[in-house]
């Protein structure tokens, strides 16, 4: 699957790390230990440290660059390593998400996974024309958005708002077979970080949930 991204996202230092898994058996359960890992390995880090990390300062600059304040919506990585901090845990939703958590968590790179069953034609990453609605995980009625955010679209809807939000429409379910896996680069991360992101999901995911790899992991 090819995913270009625009120009005028790239003016603003957007870039992704993609691959796709296919035949993917998805359950509950069978990434515990590993999610035990992580949460021993950072339960005790300190937060004050945490926001000075260069990775998180990245993703915070360009939150501030698009028009979020990242000390109310924090960048993914971050929110689930404070998250591991407060409570001890990651959570649990299904072994691919959870995949992606770990991923995220580990190397503070914010982390996609879309079902491609779900996916209309090849996605693109854009700027917002105004007016499209965002239908956003855990939410009922959808959002209409305003002119200029970055998104991900495919032919017939956007899947992601760049790079904190993903929709409900193309999320991953119980049945999802087969994966689309996007890690979300921004200006002053580094680009192999960010495909070490998305190669730590599906070493996770070949190993306890099966499935081929179709391609190496490709930059746009």
């Amino acid at each position: 699957m090819n995913i270009v991204v625009s120009e005028d996202c790239k003016n603003l230092g957007i870039f992704i790390a993609h691959t796709e898994v296919l035949g993917v058996n998805n359950s509950k359960g069978k990434l515990e230990e590993e999610m035990r890992k992580v949460e021993e390995m950072y339960s005790q880090e300190d937060p004050e440290k945490l926001k000075l990390n260069p990775i998180v300062r990245a993703y915070r600059d360009f939150y501030w660059k698009i028009g979020i304040d990242p000390t109310k919506v924090r960048p993914a990585g971050e929110a689930l390593r404070r998250r591991i901090n407060r409570s001890g845990k990651l959570p649990r939703i299904n072994d691919i998400v959870d995949a992606g958590n770990i991923a995220s968590s580990s190397t503070l790179v914010p982390i996609g996974i879309y079902d491609i069953s779900k996916i209309v034609g090849e996605p693109s990453i854009i700027l917002s024309k105004g007016g499209e609605e965002f239908y956003a995980i855990g939410k009922d009625k959808p959002e209409i958005l305003q002119k200029g955010i970055p998104i991900m679209v495919d032919k017939e809807k956007v899947m992601h708002i760049y790079p904190h939000r993903d929709s409900k429409i193309t999320s991953v379910t119980d049945t999802t077979r087969d994966i689309l896996i996007v890690g979300a680069g921004v200006p002053g991360v580094p680009q192999e970080l960010v495909g070490n992101a998305v190669n730590i999901v599906v070493e996770l995911v070949l190993k306890y949930l099966g499935g081929k790899q179709t391609h190496q992991v490709v930059f746009s």
